[in-house]
């Protein structure tokens, strides 16, 4: 959540972030309004407690008529407080609610507009010229069948679409690229951290995973657990509740964890193979800074992504995502984007976001310099996810006869395998 002050302060900033998202924008006079009812509410019952309590010294030294004016005020007093707490209780419920509602304030640099207004930072490696080098690319499923490394149609038969087996080969790439990415990830001084798939209410929404990403989540309503979309939600409640000292900061966390999401509203696409499915796992970064500093760390963890994908001898650009493409705990957000031959563009591998305070407020987390207690900012980054590491690797560098040759970074992960053979034709 934002800080109430600075929607006090400079309302118009608010209503810009929110006009940039598409989002509601009344939702700020909104909560304004209920912020105002709560303080005054607030105030009334103070000013009531304090007569209240300054009556109920007099009434022992008074007698008579006076004594019972006194106590007739008293009765009154007692009726005033209890409707002043409750008038203050329920406004302050209603600026919660309200306050939940709105996202991160937009960094004043991200592009506006939604999903196709992104800018382009940067493009990174060579797309092959598959027809220079004579022969037509194929899709990563093909390749991952004749690997016998990918088998959807068993997926689909024991869970439904968008599950998927990963065999043979195909797992030993997966358990390669996690040891891989976590060996990069501890080098750069990220604890490894096994994380929670399933996480509390106030873990998922402190995050900002039950806002408008709610129809994504899978909930065990009888349990009332969530299944978590990426380990972001457990590394970041991992201190809830909690005040950090100045001198521990930064932390950072590299967490693996499956991944669940509902995928709602991506009915036909993507429908082919494993780039979009219902359940992947997933190396994420995660970083507690103080608020100054998240910038910086920000372009530290797009660095880091950087790192890998160019590890992995991938072609790929990094874009600057647009206000409307955010979700709501982003500040601003950045994508990894590597070229898919088959499918002739780029398409989303690593995303990090610097969510300023946003989470922190909500999750309750602080940091101590001296005497000032106040919020820190956190940030997430993918470094791997494995199912569309998996397409971008075996389309990028398949070879001719159907083998897929493997990067350097992960052969000491396979045995030092340097080419993934066909074993169907």
């Amino acid at each position: 959540m934002i800080d109430l002050r600075l929607l006090r302060e400079d309302p118009d900033r608010v209503r810009a972030s929110q006009r940039a998202r598409g989002e509601d924008v009344a939702l700020v006079d909104a909560l304004l309004s209920a912020d105002e009812r709560r303080r005054s509410s607030g105030v009334r019952f103070d000013e009531l407690r304090s007569e209240q309590k300054s009556l109920g010294k007099l009434i022992p030294k008074a007698s008579g008529d006076e004594k019972a004016e006194l106590l007739k005020r008293a009765e009154q007093l007692k009726a005033d407080v209890k409707a002043a707490d409750a008038e203050r209780d329920a406004a302050d419920a209603e600026t919660q609610e309200l306050l939940l509602k709105l996202g991160n304030l937009v960094h004043p640099d991200v592009p506006v507009g939604g999903e196709e207004d992104f800018v382009t930072l940067e493009t990174h490696g060579t797309i092959r010229d598959f027809a220079a080098e004579g022969f037509e690319p194929k899709d990563h499923l093909e390749l991952g069948q004749r690997l016998g490394a990918i088998d959807v149609e068993r997926g689909a038969k024991v869970s439904g679409s968008r599950f998927y087996f990963l065999t043979g080969v195909g797992a030993l790439l997966e358990l390669a690229l996690v040891n891989a990415a976590m060996a990069q990830a501890t080098a750069a001084g990220f604890t490894p951290m096994l994380t929670p798939a399933l996480v509390r209410p106030q873990s998922m929404a402190g995050t900002g995973f039950l806002g408008q990403a709610a129809q994504d989540v899978y909930h065990l309503p009888n349990d009332d657990l969530y299944l978590v979309g990426t380990s972001e939600v457990a590394l970041a409640a991992y201190h809830m509740d909690e005040i950090i000292d100045a001198d521990r900061l930064p932390l950072r966390y590299a967490g693996f964890s499956p991944c669940f999401r509902r995928e709602a509203g991506s009915h036909g696409k993507d429908t082919r193979g494993i780039f979009r499915v219902h359940q992947f796992d997933k190396v994420e970064m995660f970083s507690y800074v103080a608020p100054e500093d998240s910038q910086a760390e920000h372009q530290r963890l797009l660095e880091w992504e950087k790192q890998w994908l160019t590890s992995l001898e991938l072609p790929f650009r990094v874009i600057d995502v647009a206000s409307g493409d955010l979700g709501s705990s982003a500040a601003r957000k950045f994508d990894c984007e590597a070229w898919i031959p088959t499918q002739g563009k780029y398409r989303e591998l690593t995303s990090t976001s610097d969510c300023t305070e946003f989470q922190s407020r909500r999750l309750s987390i602080r940091v101590r310099e001296g005497k000032q207690v106040r919020p820190l900012a956190t940030l997430n980054g993918t470094l791997c996810a494995v199912p569309r590491t998996i397409v971008a690797i075996l389309e990028n560098h398949q070879q001719a006869d159907g083998s897929v040759r493997v990067p350097e970074v992960l052969r000491p992960y396979l045995g030092g395998r340097e080419v993934l053979e066909p074993v169907a034709k």
